[in-house]
C-alpha cells in the first residue's frame, strides 16, 4: 500500500465500524431520497440560502451529503477487517465583501442549515477584513432541479458482505494454489449521495459510485529468503459491482501471456497470473542500466500522467497557492503564453469529467458547474490548465472548468483534478506492432514506486512487470527497473501511441491534496505508448 493510501486507510479505520458478522447487507445503501425527504432537502437548502440573501451575501451554495464508504480486507484464508462508514450533514459556503466563509453541521434541518449559514457569514466578514484581493466568480447559469447518477447495473453497497468476502477469499486461494506464499486482497467501495443548491438557482441531486479491488501477491525463495511481489493490474472504476463480474468481452489479450481488463475485471485470473509472475521475478535477471526505448502499458503510464501532467496543470499549484503533497508546478503561466512545448507533436492531453466508467465522471462539480471536456496539451503544446469559478478570470476565461470538489459535506470544496488522459494515436497501431519496431527496449506494466520533485519536473517511476525487448521481440522478464525523466523531455520522446482499440483507464482511488488533507478519485486513460532513449537505472545495484 502506498503512502497516501496508508494515510487514508488509517483515517478510515479510525472512524469505521467493523461488522460483527459477514452476512446480510454491509451498510444502509438506500437512495438519498429515502433517507431525507426530497422536500426536506430543498427546504433545508433554502433556509441557508435565505439567511445568506437577507444578510447581503453576494453568493451562497449549500451541499447536503450522505457519504457511504466500505473497505473489506483479507489475508490468505482470513478476513482482517470490514469497515463501514456513513456520514450525513450540511456544508454552507458564502461570499461576502469578496471573501469566502464556510461552516458545516451534522444537523440536517432548516434550523441547522440556517445556523451554519450565520456562522459562515461571520467567518466571511472576518476574512474580508484581511483579504487583499476580492474573489471574482465566473458566472454560472442556474439549472433548476436536475439529477445525475453513475450508470451502474448493480449497487455494490447492497451486495451482501458474505458474497464479497467469498470472492476475495477465493481469489486468495487461487493465488496460493498457483504458487504464491502470501496474498492480501482488498475491496474499496464509495457511494456519494449529494444535493447541491445555490443562489444561482440550481438544485442538483447526484448519486456517485466508485469501486476498487487491489491485491498484492508475494512469492518467497525459501533457500535465500528473497521475495518478490506483484500487485493487481486492474484500475479502479466509476462503476457498480458489475465491474467484479468477469466478462470475456472485457478481456484484452496482450503480447506474451499478459492480459488487461477494460469494463469488467476477472480478479481471480489476475491473481493466478500474479502468483506465476511473482515467482518468475525471483529468477529474472537484473536490468543492465542505460538508455532504452520504453513501451509503457496504460497500467503503468497512468501514474506518470497523474504526477507529471495532471498535478502540474492544476492552476492553484501553477500560481503557488497549493504546495502540499509534492509542491507547486514548473508549468507556469508564462509557458502557456509562450507556446511551451510539453511533448512531441503526437502528444495530446485532454481533461474530461464526462467519460463513462471513469472515477472523475459526474454531471456537475461541487460549485454547480456542468462538467465537460477540454484540451490541456494539443499537438505537444501547452494550451490550458484546470480551474474553478474563482480562478477562471486569471486565465481570461468566461467560465469555470468544473474542477471543484469536496470529499465530505464537512469539507470546503476546492480545486481538484479532473480525469486527464493521453489521447490514442490515429492508428492503426497495435501493441504487437509497436514492439515489433523496437530494437532495444523494455515493456513495462503496472504501478510501482515513484519519486517526484517539488516542481514536478524531475521524476522516477518503477512498475510491476518488466520485459526486455530485443530486435522487435520480447526476450524475457527482467527486474529492478526504474526510469528517470524530465517531464517535457520525456513527453517529447513519445514517438508512437497505439490506437483507440488499446485505450484503457488507470487511476488513483485515494488522491490526497490540501491541508487539512482531502481525497478524491481520478482516472487517466491512455493507449500503450513508446518513448525513445529513456534513462533506466538498476534499483538493486550495490554501491561501493
Amino acid at each position: 500500500m502506498h503512502r497516501r493510501d496508508f494515510l487514508i486507510m488509517g483515517g478510515l479505520g479510525a472512524c469505521g465500524l467493523a461488522l460483527p458478522g459477514f452476512a446480510g447487507r454491509a451498510v444502509a445503501a438506500e437512495s438519498f431520497a429515502a433517507v431525507l425527504d426530497p422536500g426536506l432537502k430543498k427546504r433545508t437548502a433554502d433556509a441557508a440560502l435565505d439567511v445568506a440573501r437577507q444578510a447581503g451575501a453576494g453568493y451562497c451554495d449549500v451541499r447536503i451529503g450522505r457519504y457511504l464508504r466500505q473497505a473489506l480486507m483479507t489475508r490468505e484464508d482470513k478476513v482482517e477487517n470490514v469497515i463501514n462508514t456513513e456520514s450525513v450533514g450540511v456544508g454552507v459556503r458564502v461570499l461576502v465583501d469578496g471573501a469566502w466563509g464556510f461552516a458545516a453541521t451534522s444537523v440536517v434541518s432548516e434550523d441547522g442549515a440556517a445556523k451554519a449559514a450565520r456562522q459562515a457569514l461571520a467567518i466571511a466578514r472576518a476574512n474580508a477584513g484581511i483579504q487583499r484581493e476580492p474573489v471574482r466568480l465566473a458566472p454560472v447559469q442556474g439549472v433548476g432541479e436536475v439529477s445525475w447518477r453513475t450508470p451502474i447495473r448493480r449497487n455494490a453497497m447492497t451486495v451482501p458482505v458474505a458474497e464479497k468476502v467469498e470472492l476475495l477469499l477465493d481469489v486468495n486461494a487461487a493465488a496460493i494454489n498457483a504458487g504464491a506464499d502470501f496474498v492480501a486482497s482488498r475491496l474499496f467501495l464509495v457511494n456519494e449521495q449529494k444535493y447541491f443548491a445555490s443562489t444561482d438557482g440550481s438544485y442538483i441531486d447526484q448519486d456517485v459510485h466508485r469501486i476498487w479491488a487491489p491485491f498484492t501477491v508475494t512469492a518467497v525463495d525459501k533457500a535465500s529468503g528473497r521475495f518478490r511481489t506483484r500487485d493487481g493490474l486492474s484500475a479502479p472504476m466509476g462503476m457498480g459491482y458489475e465491474f467484479m463480474e468477469p466478462d470475456p468481452r472485457a478481456r484484452v489479450a496482450l503480447p506474451g501471456d499478459l492480459v488487461a481488463y477494460a469494463d469488467a475485471y476477472d480478479m481471480r485470473e489476475d491473481a493466478v497470473a500474479a502468483a506465476r509472475q511473482a515467482r518468475a521475478k525471483l529468477k529474472a535477471p537484473s536490468v543492465e542500466p542505460g538508455r532504452y526505448d520504453l513501451v509503457l502499458d496504460p497500467s503503468n503510464l497512468f501514474l506518470t500522467i497523474h504526477e507529471n501532467v495532471g498535478h502540474p496543470l492544476e492552476l492553484d499549484r501553477v500560481l503557488g497557492y497549493e504546495a502540499n503533497y509534492a509542491g507547486t508546478s514548473f508549468a507556469t503561466l508564462d509557458k502557456r503564453d509562450a507556446g511551451f512545448r510539453y511533448g512531441s507533436e503526437r502528444v495530446n492531453f485532454v481533461a474530461d469529467r464526462t467519460r463513462p466508467g471513469s472515477l472523475g465522471a459526474v454531471g456537475y462539480d461541487d460549485e454547480g458547474v456542468k462538467t465537460g471536456r477540454w484540451d490541456l496539451v494539443r499537438d505537444g503544446v501547452l494550451v490550458d490548465y484546470q480551474c474553478t469559478r474563482d480562478q477562471a478570470h486569471i486565465l481570461g476565461k468566461q467560465a469555470s472548468d468544473g474542477c471543484s470538489y469536496a470529499d465530505s459535506w464537512s469539507s470546503v470544496q476546492f480545486q481538484r483534478m479532473p480525469n486527464v488522459s493521453l489521447e490514442p494515436g490515429p492508428g492503426p497501431l497495435s501493441v504487437a506492432e509497436m514492439i515489433g519496431d523496437v530494437e532495444r527496449g523494455i515493456y513495462i506494466h503496472g504501478r510501482g514506486s515513484y519519486s517526484i520533485d517539488q516542481q514536478r519536473y524531475n521524476a522516477q517511476f518503477g512498475g510491476q512487470l518488466f520485459y526486455e525487448i530485443r530486435n522487435g521481440e520480447i526476450a524475457g522478464m527482467i527486474e529492478d527497473v526504474a526510469y528517470q525523466i524530465r517531464t517535457p523531455e520525456f513527453w517529447g520522446a513519445c514517438s508512437a501511441i497505439c490506437d483507440e482499440r488499446d485505450f484503457r483507464l488507470g487511476g488513483s482511488f485515494f488522491d490526497g491534496k490540501g491541508q487539512p488533507p482531502q481525497v478524491s478519485a481520478v482516472s487517466h486513460g491512455a493507449a500503450t505508448a513508446r518513448f525513445d532513449a529513456i534513462n533506466v537505472i538498476n534499483t538493486a545495484r550495490n554501491l561501493g
